[in-house]
């Protein structure tokens, strides 16, 4: 019922696409009204000669407040975290027999000198109890286990929970300074010029196979990977640049590593030594597959690790012991974590995760919603409805809770000079991609009211026109160009580039170069597991032939558009963008394209890039940002960012939304106004080490155990190659 609502709205969209290609609809309201003021401001919103004079913007509105959201409590750091030694420490029953048993150390040799310490003061429900499990879906192939090389580990939370990182972000909502968290690195002090950083790591942490966490983790993630072009890691050298010049990196000793800057007291930069971008792998399990340390190749050691290699290393909560090829993925808990709570035990409370495959993220929802997982994103448009409705029944296993906009759908359009251009109409598409004015001839084809109703009823989403989320702390409403629904525009700056129907088939045709005479044919790709880009893909071919460009769309596996990502080898791609928009503080360096690699639709290949004028104004804004202390003044920055992408139409916004945040409501511990998504993904925003059930409530929605009383185990099972369950039992 719910998809037949959904597609019924689409096809009023279609509908009045096909009658504005008839001269029949009225006009748009954007076109019949909107500020004089703000039609003249952008220097855009000039005559078109013969073509007529282009509709220029008008103001961005405000958005809509939904109910159901939380102000988040905050704490100072202090009152969340610390660090030290207990005179005594504790675990589950089953644990200690077997230790007992011989099967494991004791619990205070497996724990760090000082373990990390959740504080009570910031638990939401205080100290928890062993025992319960965590069910969950993940949409997206498993590549591999191997994240120091770009593998990827099917998203979902799968990769938050067999990585960690030496600064956490995700959970800075709940600070009340907006600061980074300490976690492998428990503390960091700048010199007296502020051009280095020493980080102090934890000492005694182990891997969940009983080896100890050094700085070597660290310099193999560094030097071997990060910084060896042959490596596709999730950044790179230029990444790690502060004002275009190199950050160096080195470890003093086991345990202490120094940060040498060009600048002095790049804050920002702290926000980088995170979730993926700085997640190192075992060294003493990767080494060996490193062609530098006597492997064979480099693809070989990408996928040195692939996904039925099991237990996997990891210094997680808990680890990997079971998968079966899109199906099924099952991992116990690390019996080597090194955080606990303020009693001394032993993190997590919870003894096994679950997750099962399904080919679209909405089957996470629909789960939730029936009781049989444990959580979701409210991210799927086909979703949105049921979710609410289902959540007013008293008797709903879950709850949900709105979070900012931050929830987009945007175009992205590849304006790399040279990556993946391999003939002629390669060449012509990328210069028509690179015109702002091509691109500003799209967005104006576009009928963003049309649609957001048609993805879902109610006010879920609305306009958007790229660049900053409106939920960003960084977002200035003014700073926001926004060009209307105008075909007639649209059609006007095709003619000014020289584009015209010349065989009278409704495209327009290339009038001169070697695809003279040619219709203008462009891709459009949207990645399988985005419900709302296989939605929204059909309205995009309808809305641009409007205007006279064909669109060939199609669906993609997330593999394979990582891959055309990397080569360059794309068009246009419906993108639902991440991180940096909502929280450019953390991200600053993915802002503007200032390295090879930090703009993912502006990479660089083999040939030195070229990069226009405004993207050099966005460089240069980017940098100042990464380097700005005073959030007044960043937040300046920032405007000025947003006005220049905006009126260049950088990204081709579409429309924005709130991402509801659905989780088990007998969860205890989840912090209070959890957002889905905002400084990092949900599953580092929520901490599930400390989650935790009441006993009554642990089975209450039919959770079995598939390895009660077991931890992974290593020493004699041969889980590099065998891909078996390698777990010992209490029982």
């Amino acid at each position: 019922m719910y998809r037949a609502r959904n597609l019924l709205h689409l096809l009023v969209v279609v509908v009045m696409v096909f009658l504005a290609a008839c001269g029949a609809a009225p006009a748009a309201p954007a076109e019949q009204g909107g500020s004089e003021a703000a039609a003249t401001e952008a220097p855009a919103a000039e005559a078109a000669g013969d073509a007529g004079t282009l509709q220029g913007p008008i103001p961005y509105p405000e958005g809509q407040v939904l109910e159901g959201s939380q102000q988040p409590k905050t704490f100072a750091v202090d009152q969340m975290i610390e660090f030290r030694s207990f005179d005594q420490y504790c675990e589950p029953d089953w644990v200690t027999a077997l230790v007992d048993a011989g099967e494991l150390p004791p619990v205070e040799e497996r724990l760090p000198d000082e373990p990390f310490v959740w504080k009570t003061e910031f638990m939401s429900d205080g100290i928890g109890q062993y025992g319960g499990i965590w069910r969950d879906v993940w949409a997206v192939p498993l590549e591999g286990w191997n994240y120091d090389a770009g593998a990827v580990q099917g998203w979902f939370g799968i990769e938050a929970i067999v990585q960690e990182e030496p600064i956490a972000t995700g959970a800075m909502f709940l600070t009340q300074e907006v600061n980074p968290l300490p976690q492998l690195a428990k503390s960091w002090e700048w010199s007296e010029d502020g051009l280095q950083l020493t980080m102090n790591l934890i000492q005694g942490a182990k891997w969940s196979d009983g080896v100890e966490f050094t700085t070597e983790d660290i310099m193999f993630l560094w030097e071997d990977n990060i910084n060896d072009p042959n490596v596709s890691t999730w950044t790179s050298s230029n990444f790690w640049t502060v004002d275009g010049e190199p950050v160096t990196l080195e470890a003093v000793d086991d345990y202490t590593l120094l940060w040498t800057f060009p600048q002095p007291r790049p804050e920002k930069f702290l926000y980088s030594i995170t979730s993926l971008n700085f997640s190192p792998g075992p060294a003493h399990i990767l080494k060996p597959f490193h062609p530098k340390y006597g492997g064979a190749d480099y693809q070989s050691y990408k996928d040195a690790l692939p996904p039925n290699s099991l237990p996997v290393v990891t210094m997680g909560p808990w680890v990997p012991v079971e998968y079966t090829t899109d199906e099924f993925l099952l991992f116990r808990r690390n019996p080597y974590y090194w955080k606990v709570d303020e009693n001394g035990c032993q993190l997590p409370y919870l003894d096994e995760v679950q997750f099962t495959y399904s080919k679209t993220g909405s089957t996470r929802t629909l789960n939730t919603i029936a009781g049989t997982a444990d959580h979701s994103n409210v991210e799927n448009i086909e979703t949105m409805d049921e979710t609410v409705r289902q959540a007013q029944d008293p008797n709903a296993p879950f709850r949900v809770e709105w979070g900012p906009e931050t929830l987009g759908f945007s175009i992205l359009a590849n304006q790399a000079k040279y990556l993946g251009v391999a003939d002629d109409r390669d060449r012509a598409v990328r210069d028509l991609l690179i015109d702002p004015r091509f691109r500003r001839a799209l967005t104006q084809a576009i009928d963003r009211d049309g649609l957001a109703g048609s993805l879902t009823n109610g006010p879920f989403f609305r306009p958007w026109p790229g660049g900053l989320f409106p939920g960003s702390q960084f977002f200035d409403i003014n700073s926001a160009v926004y060009y209307p629904y105008s075909p007639e525009t649209s059609k006007a700056l095709l003619a000014e580039i020289g584009l015209e129907d010349t065989d009278g088939d409704g495209i327009v045709n290339w009038t001169e170069g070697p695809m003279a005479g040619e219709n203008v044919q462009i891709g459009l790709a949207a990645g399988e597991d985005d419900t709302a880009g296989a939605s929204i893909g059909p309205a995009m071919v309808l809305f641009l032939q409007e205007i006279g460009i064909q669109v060939n769309f199609r669906t993609m596996a997330g593999t394979a558009m990582t891959e055309d990502e990397r080569a360059g080898t794309w068009d246009l791609r419906i993108a639902r963008p991440g991180q940096e928009w909502a929280a450019p503080n953390v991200r600053c360096n993915q802002i503007a394209p200032l390295g090879e690699t930090n703009l993912i639709w502006h990479r660089s290949g083999d040939e030195p890039e070229e990069y226009q004028d405004f993207e050099l104004q966005l460089n240069d804004i980017a940098s100042q940002f990464c380097l700005e202390n005073d959030i007044d003044a960043a937040r300046q920055l920032m405007s000025e960012y947003n006005r220049i992408h905006t009126e260049n139409v950088y990204s081709i916004g579409l429309v924005v939304g709130r991402y509801g945040l659905m989780l088990n409501k007998y969860f205890k511990n989840v912090p209070i106004g959890t957002p889905a998504f905002l400084y990092q993904w949900d599953a580092n925003n929520y901490l599930m080490e400390q989650i935790w059930f009441d006993e009554a409530d642990m089975w209450v929605n039919g959770q079995t155990e598939i390895y009660p009383q077991t931890v992974p185990f290593y020493e004699g099972c041969d889980y590099m190659t065998s891909g078996k369950v390698c777990v010992v039992s209490a029982e």
